[in-house]
């Protein structure tokens, strides 16, 4: 793999981080804010909601400049830096939402840049594989990152973990402005080129599919810090070791995926959701447990979020991988995303328990698994094409 793959998986751990990191820190967060912990939650899905919404118009707007990736993804990662330090700075939950929106547009557009060239650096035979590199970012995010954000948190206070962040994504921008090579404005995708794309039904189909897998894995991790602590009675300080644990097997199965994600994209997606449905709901059966809520933690992590590399994998497959496809593809994740958190916080608030999210995850996990099947074995409507014209090698940007 090119060393630009590894630097954007770099940049993708550093806006990753920032977007878990709430789920490790919801009772400082509550407590610093004055909320209740349901609606600390409604945080990741406020990030959500600016990636859904703000990432693809961003994206529209950098095509019809024309403006290269390189630059492009520089620019956004200046603005990613400044809104992180708002939230760093807030000394109210309004200010918090406002700051996490906006980082949320942010990081979607970088999510598509970053996953666009990506696919332009390496042959289409191996996309998956690079992607799978490029998102094991995300997954050293839950690893590295989370676990990370936690203890500063528990030893230095919430913003500390924020302004970590902040450096993380400077320290990134200053990487890619060093080491990749300057892109020309004639490199750049056109508006149109990129607008064709989406008249392919199948590509909808698997966006359909996406959101649904990320909103079973969120319905159920958004809350994974009060079940763990006040269902099976982990103290506090060993949050950020389980957090870890469950990045650990994000990590493992991500690399799992990623070598195999191009191969077999959906055998691997129908049997990560046939697990996940079942780890769940056992899940909320032995949740008083603590051996078995550990163990059910780690296999949610092997098969939850390591699904992206085949997710990824399906979408290059069947469209051009630009970056308003990859865009809309992170917010159509997105959508997933904050639904699944959203809903989880929904059953806390009307009293059906800490365990009603993970009965949420269940039944996402069945609907995935029902907008899969029917597309097993058919090919896709038209081949993915190369790179308008362009080689698809390293040196092409």
């Amino acid at each position: 793999m090119p060393l630009l793959v590894y630097i954007l998986g770099l940049t993708i751990f550093s806006i990753t981080t920032s977007e878990f990191m709430v789920a490790g820190m919801m009772p400082s967060l509550a407590q610093g804010l004055g909320v209740p912990v349901a609606k600390v939650g409604y945080l990741i899905a406020l990030y959500a909601i600016g990636m859904v919404v703000g990432g693809p118009i961003t994206t529209v707007g950098l095509l019809k400049l024309r403006i290269p990736n390189k630059q492009g993804l520089l620019c956004l990662l200046g603005l990613y830096a400044l809104a992180q330090s708002v939230a760093a700075s807030a000394t109210s939950y309004e200010v918090m939402a406002f700051a996490r929106v906006a980082t949320g547009v942010a990081g979607a557009a970088c999510f598509g840049m970053s996953l666009a060239i990506c696919a332009e650096l390496v042959s289409p035979e191996v996309r998956g594989r690079a992607a799978g590199v490029v998102i094991g970012g995300l997954m050293l995010a839950s690893v590295l990152g989370v676990p990370m954000a936690t203890l500063v948190d528990q030893h230095m206070g919430w913003r500390a973990s924020f302004w970590l962040v902040v450096i993380l994504t400077l320290g990134c921008a200053l990487l890619i402005a060093l080491l990749v090579p300057r892109s020309r404005a004639a490199d750049a995708v056109g508006l149109s080129e990129e607008l064709g794309e989406f008249k392919n039904p199948q590509l909808w189909a698997a966006y359909a599919s996406s959101g649904l897998i990320i909103g079973a894995v969120f319905s159920a991790f958004s809350y994974y810090t009060p079940i763990l602590t006040e269902i099976s009675g982990f103290p506090a300080s060993s949050i950020p070791w389980l957090l870890g644990a469950y990045g650990v097997a994000n990590v493992v199965g991500n690399g799992v995926v990623g070598r195999f994600a191009d191969q077999y994209t959906f055998p691997i997606m129908i049997g990560g959701m046939i697990m996940m449905g079942i780890s769940l709901a056992l899940f909320a059966f032995f949740a008083h447990s603590k051996p078995i809520s550990v163990t059910l933690l780690v296999v949610t992590g092997l098969v939850g979020m390591s699904m992206n590399p085949a997710i990824i994998a399906r979408v290059m497959k069947t469209v051009h991988p630009g970056p308003l496809v990859n865009t809309v593809h992170t917010s159509v994740i997105n959508i997933g995303l904050g639904l699944g958190s959203w809903a989880g916080g929904l059953g806390i608030a009307a009293g059906w328990g800490l365990l009603s999210p993970l009965w949420v995850g269940v039944a996402l996990s069945v609907l995935a698994l029902a907008s899969l099947l029917p597309y097993v074995g058919r090919k896709p409507l038209a081949a993915a094409p190369e790179p308008f014209g362009r080689s698809g090698k390293a040196g092409s940007r």
